[in-house]
């Protein structure tokens, strides 16, 4: 039975206080008024500021546009990293679906440590909600197309392409949706968890029976509402822009991530004693799939870069011109990070056996798909005032401290073996 050390607590929590005290910072710090950012503005001008900042001084328009996009910086660097965890979980629980589904005999032994992971999904859910609720009461403005005035043709902000989306873009119709995909997740999450710790007291075939059910059933579910969820979440940021392959594109970032953190908790277990029976040949398949849906993310970034910007079609296009101007590192540095770092590193089948290299690829992994998310989110919400400082890194530090707090105390709740699946000896024989 784990136990959550005292030190990992303790690490956990000071993780969450410096990173609540630096968000609170963060909103403190953003401009209260458009005059501070112009005083803002001419002080920059004073010491070599760009052109853009020299026209923002004489343009109220500009001035008013970057005192939104700095108004938005500190609720924008909270939501990538809410969505970021949240996504984390989110495709443990998936990947836990599609070994119940498929009946995997290698992964039995590592049930529980995804079960830890899909743990963080109630927190995670409760604050994911509780974003989308206060952008939908204009607490915020992050979401630009609940501007009322772009679906009013009496105003000169009147967009017609926004307001013929008005069946889907609209609050209310927006929160049940996220409701109706939060609930059914955390649904199936509950409902499975029990169902195997029922199997571990009880054995037999019925709960297995009924959580393969209950799983095949969930990953239908799954992969509708996660594309909508995609949509909603993600793509919303950006109105005028639609891409076919966004949800698969969504769900690749989120799975890799998933089971890289799965594959960080295991060796981190096993090094403290725990799970006897992972092996190497169980973080050599974890590996494989960290190394596979890295290349499939690729896959999908490459298609929907370059089939879009080849075609040049200007609404279609203006996604990436924002992003390239704006966020041309970050943009371009993701593709390294996320696919150059693991092509090269774990494409030998000897190095998805080394620990310490599949741990270090894993954090080249978590970062890279940080910065994808991070790119998602902020040019449509910050545009071109965004900056990685002391409101990104705060947010990301608290929510690292949740993930790591919610996820080892759930492991700490159950035996970390589920003694009760058919698969077990199997599992704790694999070799490859």
């Amino acid at each position: 039975m784990y136990t959550l050390p005292n030190k990992l607590k303790l690490f956990a929590i000071v993780f969450m206080v410096i990173g609540a005290l630096g968000m609170v910072a963060g909103f403190v710090n953003a401009p209260g008024s458009q005059e501070e950012v112009k005083e803002m503005l001419a002080h920059h001008d004073d010491h070599g500021a760009t052109a853009d900042s020299e026209t923002a001084q004489h343009d109220d328009e500009h001035v008013e546009h970057v005192y939104h996009q700095l108004q938005n910086r500190p609720w924008s660097a909270v939501y990538v990293a809410a969505f970021f965890f949240f996504m984390i979980a989110l495709g443990a629980l998936a990947f836990y679906a599609i070994q119940h589904v498929s009946q995997a005999g290698w992964s039995p032994v590592l049930f529980r440590v995804m079960e830890g992971i899909t743990g963080y999904l109630v927190p995670g859910s409760i604050i994911m909600f509780l974003l989308l609720v206060l952008s939908a009461m204009h607490v915020n403005h992050i979401f630009h197309w609940m501007n009322a005035e772009l679906f009013d043709p009496a105003s000169e902000k009147y967009d017609a392409l926004v307001a013929n989306k008005s069946a889907w873009l609209n609050e209310t119709s927006f929160l049940i949706r996220a409701a109706i995909y939060l609930l059914g997740w955390n649904a199936y999450r509950y409902l499975s968890r029990k169902y195997s710790l029922k199997q571990d007291e009880e054995g037999g075939m019925h709960w297995f029976k009924k959580n393969f059910k209950l799983s095949a059933g969930f990953l239908v579910f799954f992969i509708v509402t996660e594309s909508m969820m995609s949509w909603d979440w993600i793509m919303g940021f950006d109105p005028h822009w639609f891409s076919t392959l966004f949800g698969w594109y969504v769900f690749s970032g989120m799975i890799v991530s998933a089971i890289t953190v799965i594959a960080m908790v295991a060796v981190y277990l096993k090094s403290q004693g725990y799970l006897e029976h992972l092996n190497n040949s169980h973080i050599h398949d974890l590996a494989k799939f960290m190394f596979g849906f890295s290349i499939f993310w690729t896959y999908l970034w490459f298609s929907q870069f370059m089939l879009i910007w080849y075609a040049n079609i200007p609404e279609e296009v203006t996604y990436f011109v924002s992003r390239i101007e704006d966020y041309n590192l970050l943009f371009f540095g993701m593709l390294v990070l996320n696919f150059v770092f693991p092509l090269l590193l774990l494409m030998n089948s000897d190095f998805k056996r080394v620990n310490w290299l599949v741990i270090g690829t894993g954090i080249v992994i978590l970062v890279g798909h940080y910065i994808d998310v991070f790119v998602m989110v902020m040019p449509a919400t910050v545009g071109e005032s965004w900056f990685i400082g002391i409101p990104e890194i705060s947010a990301l530090l608290f929510f690292f401290g949740l993930f790591i707090y919610v996820v080892f105390s759930t492991l700490a709740k159950a035996p970390l073996l589920a003694k009760g699946s058919p698969f077990i000896e199997e599992s704790k024989h694999f070799h490859y």
